[in-house]
């Protein structure tokens, strides 16, 4: 299991500008995420981003700065940090991370970290954007958008899914702990005890 160990992690990363050829295509037009663009428009991104290959122990994101941009696994392991804790892990090449804080404008919630040897895409949102203004590419606009919308909705969706898996699994742990308790036998005081023994022989005198 590739894990970078609390000594291993370092600050840097190797970090190229990304180079493909439009004619041959690249295995990176396949990701889903990545279908709200055109062939043109979906050039221009890839010409525009930057390829990070990280060692494990790279710091990809950090907790509580402030970036712009969107990245995309292409190889290897990653997990997320909150603190010291681990709390998830990325190793699904094509997975995207890092966009909610572009919604949200607000400083990274986690870190992300190379668990082993990874290879990722980093696309800078606010550099395509400062290149391609609205009021001249409203098209180009309207496409990156939609990638947003597209991996909020995703990353939603996921959310949603994991916590009806909590709610099933509480709900069988209630009902297992009900199963397993029984009803105690109740536990009548002696002064009680008395008083009824009392009723008792009085409506048995009555009767007589």
């Amino acid at each position: 299991r590739c894990s970078p160990g609390p000594d291993r992690i370092i600050a840097e990363m190797k970090e190229f500008a990304y180079i493909h050829d439009s004619k041959q295509g690249s295995p990176v037009k396949t990701v889903p995420a990545l279908a709200s663009f055109n062939e043109e428009q979906l050039d221009e991104v890839l010409n525009s981003s930057s390829l990070l290959q990280c060692e494990t122990g790279d710091v990809i994101i950090k907790e509580g700065t402030i970036d712009s941009r969107i990245y995309i696994l292409l190889s290897g392991e990653l997990e997320v940090r909150v603190g010291d804790k681990r709390v998830a892990a990325i190793s699904r090449a094509g997975e995207v991370f890092g966009e909610l804080a572009l919604v949200n404008q607000d400083k990274r919630l986690a870190s992300v970290i190379a668990s082993c040897k990874a290879v990722c895409l980093a696309v800078d949102q606010k550099f395509l954007q400062d290149i391609h203004p609205r009021e001249e590419d409203p098209d180009f606009h309207a496409s990156l958008y939609e990638f947003v919308a597209r991996l909020v909705v995703r990353k939603l969706e996921a959310t949603s899914r994991r916590l009806a898996e909590v709610e099933k699994e509480l709900r069988q742990l209630r009902e297992a702990t009900a199963a397993d308790v029984k009803p105690a036998t109740p536990v009548i005081p002696r002064a009680a005890r008395k008083v009824k023994a009392r009723v008792t022989a009085r409506k048995t005198v009555r009767r007589r």
